[in-house]
């Protein structure tokens, strides 16, 4: 009779188990982790960003606006003396500038034209720069302003065809009109009223707007 045992295994003994290979699926999934967790992290640093710094959205979508400078030239002065005044002037005289810009006054007489024409006083100047640029002035002083008005247009009229027009403002009241006629050989005519006050300069043309913004009447 044989001898049947049954042999239990021996302690201490492994069995041998051959290693699982990971399947692609599995690397798939880590790598799609791993970029979930990146795209995490950097929405956090963005949003951190923006709290910190309040003009990070600002400077990510729009630039900031360069400054523009505007610079202004001084405006010109005589090169020239002015004639003396004299202490006797009435005060309508004394509205008229010895100095418009870069041209001082050189005469004043009385207009006589002027006073045929209705003024109550009216007066005859010249301006010079000291060179080839000289404007003439006119002025006349009126009872009313509507006398002022009449006498501004047959002015203009007298002058010729203006190309320019507008009103006459101190502050925001119109107080006149203004008008440039374009002259011969290079010059202009400007004319305007001022309440009472009617002027007339001529000289030349690409002087004789600045000289009528800048004339004080």
């Amino acid at each position: 009779m044989s001898d049947q045992r049954v042999r239990s295994p021996r302690t201490g003994a492994t069995a041998s188990v051959a290693p699982r290979k990971t399947s692609p699926a599995v690397y798939r999934r880590r790598r799609l982790v791993v970029l979930v967790g990146l795209l995490l992290v950097v929405l956090a640093a963005v949003l951190v960003g923006g709290f910190v710094w309040p003009g990070f959205w600002r400077a990510a979508s729009t630039p900031e606006p360069v400054p523009t400078v505007t610079v202004t030239a001084p405006a010109p002065t005589p090169t020239v003396k002015a004639m003396e005044r004299a202490e006797d002037e009435t005060a309508f005289q004394k509205a008229l500038p010895s100095s418009v810009l870069q041209y001082a006054l050189g005469s004043l007489e009385a207009a006589k034209e002027a006073k045929e024409q209705g003024a109550l006083e009216a007066w005859d100047a010249g301006y010079a720069d000291g060179g080839p640029g000289e404007v003439t002035l006119r002025a006349g002083q009126w009872a009313t302003a509507d006398e002022a008005a009449t006498a501004a247009t047959a002015w203009t009229k007298a002058a010729g065809e203006a190309d320019k027009e507008g009103d006459v403002k101190v502050g925001n009241k119109v107080v006149g009109r203004y008008a440039i006629v374009p002259g011969d050989a290079g010059t202009a005519v400007v004319v305007w009223q001022n309440g009472t006050a009617v002027l007339q300069a001529t000289g030349p043309a690409d002087a004789m707007e600045d000289f009528y913004a800048a004339f004080p009447l």
